[in-house]
This record gives C-alpha cells, sequence and structure tokens, in this order.
C-alpha cells in the first residue's frame, strides 16, 4: 500500500476562480503540516456521477470543491454515493446549499410553505467576512489557535423550522454564522462528512494552514491505515 495519500475534489475547475486555486494551495499547506505526501486529482461532477459509489474507495477522501457548478442537478446524484461510503468527506462554498438541498428531497422534507433556503447572498465570485461561532467541543478546539473570522463566497438564509427538522435527525450544527444560521454541519453517523458554507481554503496559508483541512486530511490518513 502506498504512503501517498490520494485525494479526489469533485468540481468542475476554472482557473479563473479564486477558490479552486485556494483549494489546491490549502491541500499543499495542511501537507506540509503534517509532513505527508499527497496526490490530488480534480474530476468533473459529471464524470463523478457516471460511477459507482465503490469508485470513490480508492480515494482516502473526497472534497466537493466550491462553484462555478454547471450543473447543480448531477452534483445531487453525487452526494447520494459519498452518503453511501465512509471516505472522509469535505464540502465547502456553493454545495453546502446543495448538499441542504439533496437532504430535503431525500427525506421528502417538503411539507413548508415557506421558501427553504435562500440564493446566494454574495453576489459573483467576490468574498466576504463572517464570524464563525462553534457550537460544538470539536469545532471550539479546531478554533482555539485560529481566527473565527472567515471569507466567503457564499451565504445562505435557512429557514428555522427546516434546521430543527434536519437537526433532530440527519445533521448536527457544527458552527453558526453572525447571523445564527449554520455555517458548519456534519452528517450524523459517518466517520467524517463536514459541510462548510464558507470556504476555509481562503484562509489557510503555508504558515497557517486551516484546521478544518489538515483535520480532513488527518481523518484521510486514518482511513488509509485502517486495519481491513
Amino acid at each position: 500500500m502506498s504512503d501517498t495519500l490520494k485525494i479526489a475534489i469533485v468540481g468542475d475547475y476554472n482557473f479563473t476562480y479564486n477558490a479552486h486555486h485556494a483549494t489546491n494551495l490549502s491541500l499543499d499547506h495542511s501537507a506540509d503540516f503534517l509532513e505527508l505526501e499527497l496526490n490530488y486529482y480534480w474530476i468533473k461532477i459529471a464524470d463523478a456521477l457516471k460511477h459507482k459509489a465503490s469508485y470513490f474507495d480508492q480515494y482516502d477522501g473526497v472534497w466537493i470543491a466550491p462553484g462555478p457548478i454547471d450543473n447543480p442537478f448531477y452534483l445531487s446524484g453525487v452526494f447520494k454515493k459519498l452518503t453511501e461510503n465512509t471516505v472522509p468527506i469535505l464540502i465547502t462554498g456553493e454545495g453546502f446549499k446543495l448538499f441542504l438541498e439533496y437532504l430535503i428531497t431525500f427525506h421528502q422534507l417538503t411539507t413548508f410553505q415557506e421558501k427553504l433556503i435562500s440564493e446566494n447572498l454574495i453576489a459573483g465570485n467576490s468574498f466576504d467576512r463572517l464570524t464563525v461561532s462553534p457550537q460544538t467541543k470539536a469545532f471550539s478546539k479546531l478554533y482555539e489557535n485560529f481566527s473565527n473570522i472567515e471569507l466567503t463566497s457564499s451565504r445562505y438564509s435557512i429557514y428555522p423550522q427546516l434546521t430543527e427538522q434536519l437537526k433532530n435527525k440527519f445533521i448536527d450544527i457544527e458552527a453558526l454564522n453572525q447571523f445564527d444560521d449554520p455555517e458548519i454541519i456534519s452528517l450524523k453517523n459517518h466517520p467524517f462528512f463536514i459541510s462548510c458554507a464558507f470556504c476555509p481554503q481562503i484562509s489557510s496559508t503555508r504558515d497557517i494552514p486551516h484546521p478544518i483541512i489538515y483535520t480532513f486530511l488527518k481523518m484521510a490518513v486514518s482511513k488509509k491505515v485502517k486495519p481491513e
């Protein structure tokens, strides 16, 4: 077994998109910090959809990259495959909303009359500052030595009743933003399935890699060395 980590980045790569470039760099930052050998591979969403869930077993972690997303419908199919797998998963940016919408559809949470999730409240390929307030011990520890001011190109307002329904059965709220909307969630009963509305890769530097990203890689290492 190779000691080199293999990370799949599922997304429609666009070299003009700041968050895509930052995704690559942030993985390098964390790999250097953890002294890991790392290879990462961009996979188009349409191509990822063609594969069975077991296809992702060859990777030690899967990152759903932020937009632009050419066909959001395809991503729902990818989410279904990934929730059937135990590989560590990280979602950042626009995929946060699409994952919530996948959960709404899959679990038939469609009894509300109001709009459940707003459109992106940040326009274009730009970034706003937000404050992340951890709600769990695990994320409080992660942010212990890291600024809780993050940069985001996507922010959503979520209908509170929907948040409660999801929280009761399907997700844990790991952090809120200053508007009291969920900013980081995790999927219940999964070893590591984290979804962030913001882009932690933007705040990562070589000197101070982002703790969410190096924790993702640490979980990928754990998956690789897990006894068969």
